[in-house]
This record gives structure tokens, sequence and C-alpha cells, in this order.
């Protein structure tokens, strides 16, 4: 039996709002409500049609009453946070863990509550140099993220866990998102690939998968009709190399030698371009790479998109033009290399 009320996470953002658009517009589904701290804009309001808009904080208790008063059977935690806003970290970390162990507490009280779908990341199995080639949803990482919205994730992950154990009676989906990307979400790797010159760490060239944004909001809507429950990890097929992506962008690749890359990530912070956070430049550095397997045998869901085709349709639908002629990239970087062989 498919939900009759739900209720949707973070519609001020694009996941959110985008999805509350498209359960909006089934008529199988009595009531879609939607639930941020702001109201979303006016264009993705008038896209969220007969979604009702509910302000409201879910680090507050009281989320636990506007689940019970609208009856809401399903619950999609689409709000876990990966920027770092203008609160700063200890807000963003406020928002992702405190904020989710109120959802999931206000769910376990409910007694109509029978579904939960929980948006998470790949950025669970951390990033290091001792990382197998491919991730499946069973490898516990070598190294527990320590920091940022990778160390939030592993906690909500737990508190989801646990959740599950007190209520064997509602069905849990956690869906380990790789790194989003597409024309039209505002994500970090889109930010850090629109930078004309693009920082890279001399000597590493990570590999690395892609989620379209549309196929994120495709298996969190099959996510949240279906009926299968467990942990997925969610991307797109095949994998690019960093040096690929940034030809494919048309930037010219700055490579850095690591001890410099703090101050230039700082300059890029300060500068409202790209926050590059801990984690990040991690991946940045090993990449990661996910078994999609069980997605696409026990979920039944394939993306559209393969990660290089998630990357053009990202270049093209903003318009990315090359900085440098394509012949002339390779000679800059050679002087680039020259340039770094003289400062050593």
């Amino acid at each position: 039996m498919g939900p009759n009320v739900v209720l949707v996470t973070g519609v001020s953002r694009f996941l959110g709002g985008h999805l509350a658009a498209r359960l909006a517009a089934d008529p199988a589904i009595d009531r879609v409500l939607g639930v941020d701290t702001v109201q979303p804009g006016r264009d993705l309001m008038r896209r969220m049609g007969r979604t009702e808009f509910v302000r409201a904080d879910i680090r507050n208790p009281l989320i636990s009453k506007v689940i019970n008063n609208a009856g809401v059977d399903t619950v999609v935690h689409a709000a876990i946070n990966t920027h770092t806003g203008p609160g700063g970290r200890a807000t963003l970390k406020d928002m992702n863990v405190i904020g989710s162990m109120q959802l999931l507490a206000a769910c376990q009280q409910s007694p109509r509550v029978r579904k939960v779908v929980v948006r998470s990341t790949c950025a669970v199995y951390g990033s290091s140099s001792r990382d197998p080639a491919v991730f499946t949803e069973d490898i516990e990482p070598k190294d527990l993220p320590s920091s940022g919205y990778a160390k939030d994730a592993v906690e909500i992950e737990g508190y989801v866990r646990g959740f599950g154990r007190r209520r064997p009676d509602v069905d849990v989906t956690t869906l380990r998102f790789s790194n989003l990307i597409g024309p039209r979400i505002d994500a970090m790797l889109a930010r850090y690939f629109m930078l004309p010159v693009v920082p890279t760490v001399l000597g590493f060239d990570a590999r690395f998968q892609l989620l379209h944004s549309e196929d994120a909001l495709a298996v969190l809507e099959r996510a949240t009709l279906g009926d299968k429950t467990g942990v997925y990890n969610v991307a797109g097929d095949g994998v690019l190399m960093l040096s690929q992506a940034i030809r494919r962008a048309g930037r010219v690749a700055l490579p850095l030698p690591s001890p410099s890359v703090p101050a230039v990530t700082q300059l890029f912070r300060s500068a409202r371009l790209v926050d590059f956070s801990p984690e990040q430049l991690r991946f940045l550095n090993f990449g990661r790479v996910l078994d999609t397997t069980r997605l696409r045998e026990t979920f039944g869901f394939t993306p559209r998109w393969t990660t290089q085709q998630a990357f053009d349709d990202f270049v093209r639908g903003r318009g990315l033009r090359p900085v440098v002629e394509p012949e002339n990239i390779m000679a800059l970087e050679r002087r680039a290399g020259e340039l770094l062989s003289r400062l050593r």
C-alpha cells in the first residue's frame, strides 16, 4: 500500500522542494507536507503545487505535533545539509544531527508512521589512501570521517539504525548519494568546476562518481512510493578522473604542492567561491567509487545518466565555455610544471 500523507523535510532546497512537487502531482497521495525553517522561493513554491508548506524547525520537539496532527504515515528526510551556511560549522552540525534526532524521535512516538526515507551521503565512507577499489554498503571505512557533514552523516545513520531497532514495524530506507551534479543544483563540485582555474593537489588524480540531480529525485520518489528497505549506494555508472573532468569542463588545472593547499583553499573560502572543507579536500585527493549492484538488483533502479553524461549535462546546462582554447591548455600545464619544479 502506498503512502497517504507524506512529510518532506528541507523543501526550501532543491531536492526537498522538487521531491515535494513530484509527490504533490501524484493523485494517489492524499496530502504532502513540506517542512523547512524558511519558505521556498516563489518559483519553487509554484512548482510544489498543492504541497502544504509548514514553517517549522525539526530541531524543535513541536515537529511531533505536526506529524501527529496531520496523520503523517511517510517521512522523507531530505534536509541533510552539506553546505556550511552563515551560522558556520556549529549551526550546520546542529541542524543536521539535532534536527535528525528530533525528527526520528517524533517518528518513533507516532503510531501512524510506517515508512521513513533518509537521504544520506557516500561521504560516510570517508576518503583515504587505504580505501578499497569500490565501496559496497557493507564495507566499514578504513578511516571514519572526523569532521564536517560526513561525520554528521555517520552520526545520523547511527540514529536511523537505532530507530529501526526500536520501531521494527516501520520500513526504513537509507540512500547514500554520491556527489550530486546537474544544471539546476547548487553543489560543491559544481562550484569547484566552475572556477576558471581549478586547484588540484600535485601528484593526485582522484577517481569519482557522480549522480545527476534528476536521478537523485527519481530514486527518492521511488523509495517513497515503493516498499524496498535497507541501505543503498546511489551513483551513476562509470567513473571520471579529476583531470578528465577538468578538461571536459574547459577549465585549467592548477596543481599545488600539498603544503600550499590550505592557504589557497582559505583564499577561495574567504572570497565565497568554494567552501573547501577537510573532508572535501580528502575526497579531491583520493576520490571514492561505489558498488551499485544492490541499487540495480534489489532496489530495482538504474540511473538514467552515467557519471560522464551527468557531468556533460552540467557543463552544457551551465553554459561553461573553455577558459583557454583546448590546444593551449597543454602548453599552460607544461609551463605550470616547469614553474613548480623551479620552486622546489
